[in-house]
């Protein structure tokens, strides 16, 4: 479709349905310009939180809590 059978669709419309268009395109205006001001994810790289978590040495040894469970 061109833009002048576009303008001829558009001027064929009562002024009710012009409004409506002219909505419309201001919504798709509004769309592209929130999606190109979103962030890009970075992708999450394997290993990279290396370092930052501690475990204590005791880790794997049994909780007297559970003592009654064996």
């Amino acid at each position: 479709m061109t833009y002048l059978q576009l303008y001829q669709k558009y001027q064929r419309l009562s002024p009710v349905y012009q409004q409506e268009v002219d909505d419309f395109v201001e919504f798709l205006t509004a769309r592209k310009k929130d999606q190109e001001q979103q962030p890009l994810r970075k992708t999450p790289v394997f290993g990279s939180a290396k370092g930052q978590f501690h475990m204590r040495p005791d880790f794997d040894t049994q909780l007297d809590e559970f003592a009654d469970y064996q």
